[in-house]
């Protein structure tokens, strides 16, 4: 697929003809220099944007057939993220922010299921807190129990340890790698960390929009 857009300066072309595919379970890390279109490539995988040309594909679904409202119920179904700057919504506390998913998707028993979250990253003392009490790691634990209390097929995470000290980030890559494995999700990581790149089945490396081939 490939991905333009316009600017003062003309047509840009932030990917260009990228192919790669990621099987079900399987871990898969994108990394590059920066302004290398990692987080392009990622917002057009999970259907937030849409490329200029080529296809994407969710499982059986074809993204880019579907319309914003088609995509937008394919995510809140099978889709998770987690970001770099947590994305947290600061009136809500860490329970509320972990429950949001769950209420838009309408699901049965949704309390138990995002205190069980919670404890699962180990924040079952902090259900009541509000975003600005919490640390960096903390916070980070709230996303990626929001991230997960959905069951996702497939997890998008963009540079989940970006904001973090580098103790903080490997507790929470260690997190985020043990709770993707027992629950048998997809992962695509979006990361300048090659130790973390290197913890996954597969690494995709983008330089100027291109995929370059692997070593």
């Amino acid at each position: 697929m490939t991905k333009k857009v316009t600017s003062p300066e003309g047509e840009l072309t932030i990917l260009n003809d990228v192919s790669l595919s990621v099987k079900r379970g399987q871990t898969a890390a994108v990394v590059g220099p920066s302004g290398a279109g990692k987080s392009t490539l990622l917002a057009l995988l999970a259907g937030l944007d849409e490329p200029t040309s080529g296809q994407v594909w969710l499982g059986a679904e074809e993204l880019t057939a579907l319309d914003e409202d088609g995509r937008a119920s394919l995510r809140n179904r099978q889709v998770g993220f987690i970001f770099q700057s947590f994305h947290l919504l600061p009136s809500l506390t860490a329970l509320e922010n972990v429950l949001l998913p769950l209420e838009l998707s309408g699901v049965d028993h949704e309390a138990e299921r995002a205190q069980a979250a919670l404890k699962q990253v180990g924040l079952d003392h902090r259900l009541h807190h509000y975003p600005r009490q919490l640390s960096g790691g903390e916070k980070q634990r709230v996303a990626i129990a929001r991230a997960f209390v959905t069951e996702p097929a497939l997890l998008f995470a963009d540079e989940p340890t970006g904001n973090l000290d580098n103790k903080t980030g490997e507790l929470i890559l260690n997190l985020l790698f043990d709770l993707n494995a027992a629950a048998k999700t997809t992962l695509v990581l979006v990361t300048h960390d090659m130790a973390a790149a290197d913890r996954c089945d597969l690494i995709f490396e983008l330089a100027a929009g291109r995929l370059l081939d692997p070593a």
